[in-house]
């Protein structure tokens, strides 16, 4: 189990160099966004841990931090574990601006109340050195798969890292996803939580990360013939009902998808972890209807309904198709391939756009013609408009489904929110 904690640190108790650190940050916020440059979480966040590199550990001492991680579903996981928790009567800060560097986690830790529980999202990559410095008392972990290779590399050193990271921790009460070879390997000396989530993207998972040879996959579970097996989980994902060994809970979630019932689970499992009544929890999950823009509906000018989903990989896009494949609705795709997104949209082939074929498609963002040449040898026909919004209206279907990658996402909130304001 984690050590105790220490007493949360006030304002008055601050280091003066945190206290400048602090002042500094929110000042060059608030230039920002003055300037109308963002949200000024960034730039505040380094320019804090410019003046005092060990402003993270300082400003969540003593206050329980709990941290999620992981390729797919961690803003998502966040949310509905933040859900929760302030369901439960907990005070709580979060980074929901999206902002998962360390210097995101900084400014989130200088802008919340002193005594709040931080629960915090975390990139990925950059979560060896935000646990570091913050110490956290739980870690969530999602899942792992390729993203954005030419920033990050081969998901496997993600996964090597991870590894590395905790047992530099020992001790550490971790949830982690059982049905993921590469988060299992990482996690299997700590003390975890194991959850099954029933992962069904096996791609980024065919070797063993313990012993190079092929996994053996039946049955839903893995094994290798070096004894690298599936851990047996405390917490299971069945349908829509999470089971542990004393209990079941129904989830009855607003979000779409068989992905958000994965998150809920790892989100409802780290609830438990941390007091919350879990069927309680499910409760005060089920009213979360969307999350930083993901799920966000807006009307079309001819009166037809309009949805944003965000799939940022081929994991992430596999899940989405597939749930879309159920349904009746036009779809339109919007692809770009920003320093954000991943410069390389060669993973377009590892996505099985075949599943779109046959219904109203629309191939759109900065790289649309890159995505045209993928649905025409998907068989899909669809219509080609570089404006997302544009396609959308220009699609059929009784309804339509935006589905981006993570910078034309952004955008498209954005206008999307000034959409309803109007």
């Amino acid at each position: 189990m984690s050590p105790p904690m220490s007493p949360p640190s006030s304002p008055s108790q601050r280091s003066a160099r945190t206290a400048l650190a602090v002042r500094a940050g929110r000042l060059a916020g608030r230039v920002s966004r003055r300037a109308g440059m963002g949200a000024g979480v960034t730039i505040g966040g380094r320019v804090a841990l410019a003046v005092a590199p060990g402003v993270i550990g300082e400003l969540a001492a003593g206050r329980g931090a709990v941290v999620v991680s992981g390729t797919n579903g961690k803003t998502t996981t966040t949310r509905l574990l933040v859900a929760a928790l302030e369901a439960s009567g907990a005070g709580v800060l979060s980074n929901d601006t999206g902002a998962n560097l360390a210097s995101g986690v900084a400014s989130a830790l200088a802008s919340g109340a002193s005594g709040a529980k931080p629960v915090l999202e975390v990139d990925e990559a950059a979560l060896p050195r935000v646990i570091a410095a913050l110490d956290p008392h739980l870690v969530v972990l999602t899942n792992l798969s390729r993203d954005q290779l030419d920033r990050y590399g081969e998901v496997g050193t993600v996964a090597s890292r991870w590894r590395q990271m905790l047992a530099s921790r020992p001790g550490q009460r971790v949830v982690a996803n059982a049905a993921d070879p590469l988060v299992v390997w990482a996690a299997q000396e700590s003390d975890t939580v194991w959850v099954d989530t029933g992962l069904l993207w096996r791609e980024d998972a065919t070797a063993c990360p313990a012993c190079g040879a092929l996994l053996e996959w039946g049955d839903g579970s893995f094994r290798s013939g070096c004894g690298f097996v599936m851990p047996e989980a405390a917490v299971r994902l069945a349908g829509d009902v999470v089971e542990t060994d004393g209990d079941r809970v129904e989830l009855s979630l607003s979000l779409p998808g068989r992905w958000n019932l994965a998150n809920a689970a790892m989100a409802l499992t780290a609830a438990r972890e941390l007091g919350v009544d879990m069927k309680e929890a499910a409760a005060a999950m089920s009213g979360v209807r969307e999350v930083g823009g993901r799920q966000a509906t807006w009307r079309l000018p001819d009166g037809r309904s309009a949805r944003l989903l965000l799939a940022k990989n081929p994991a992430g896009w596999t899940e989405v198709l597939r749930f879309l494949a159920g349904t009746d609705s036009g779809v339109v795709v919007a692809l770009n391939c920003q320093v954000a997104d991943g410069k390389d949209p060669s993973w377009l082939w590892d996505v099985p756009f075949e599943l779109l074929a046959g219904r109203p498609v629309g191939a759109s963002g900065e790289r649309h013609l890159d995505l045209a040449v993928r649905l025409h040898y998907a068989g899909v026909d669809f219509v080609d408009d570089p404006d997302p919004l544009r396609a959308a209206g220009r699609v059929g279907g009784d309804d339509v489904e935006v589905v981006a990658t993570y910078s034309a996402f952004v955008d498209l909130v954005r206008r999307v929110r000034s959409l309803r304001s109007a």
